[in-house]
């Protein structure tokens, strides 16, 4: 099953809170959200940027954040990380967060699966695939040289996908109570 939401629609984030219940169900043990890239690459830094905002969020609930601006976990770690989610949270649902590459009229989706992420993939990378859930944020074109081509991607666009999908996984985590639009509550 799969959900989009495009970052411009003002109801994208009560979709991606939506989505969320619909792929998770009722959660038993607090989950872990892995938020995969590096500030390396404007493009490749979706993950950190809503990693560090979900830690700065007051209404993020009880979950285990990995990857932040400060403490990056990139896609040729992910070897090592499910063996240590395993080992650590055996019981948690594991909700990846990543940036992607996609068609030009996908710039700007934020997409929801059931099925786990393949990090690296939009680099032709071969690294496996990790969590029960994935969050993709489509923040380029699909090229020859994909990653050189996040090096090009304009961070407004990266910036506010992440304030989208962290605001959805705080109001998700934390029940907001009928609050659906965290925005102000990341702005700089």
């Amino acid at each position: 099953m799969e959900f989009a939401f495009h970052v411009c629609n003002t109801m994208a984030e009560t979709g991606i809170q939506l989505a969320l219940r619909r792929l998770l169900g009722r959660l038993e043990h607090p989950p872990v959200i892995l938020c995969i890239g590096s500030d390396l690459a404007i493009g490749d830094s979706l993950g950190p940027i809503a990693g560090t905002m979900l830690r700065h969020a007051k209404e993020s609930g009880h979950a285990y954040v990995y990857g932040t601006l400060r403490s990056p976990v990139t896609a040729k770690e992910i070897k090592y990380l499910k063996r240590f989610l395993q080992e650590t949270h055996p019981f948690s649902k594991v909700i990846a967060v990543d940036a992607a590459v996609g068609e030009s009229s996908e710039l700007g989706l934020i997409k929801l699966s059931d099925s786990p992420l393949r990090p690296g993939s939009g680099a032709n990378k071969r690294l496996g695939v990790i969590g029960d859930i994935s969050v993709l944020g489509i923040v380029g074109e699909r090229a020859g040289f994909s990653y050189s081509m996040l090096n090009l991607t304009r961070l407004h666009l990266v910036y506010s996908m992440a304030e989208r999908i962290a605001g959805a996984l705080a109001c998700f985590l934390g029940d907001c109570g009928g609050k659906t639009d965290t925005k102000s509550q990341f702005a700089v």
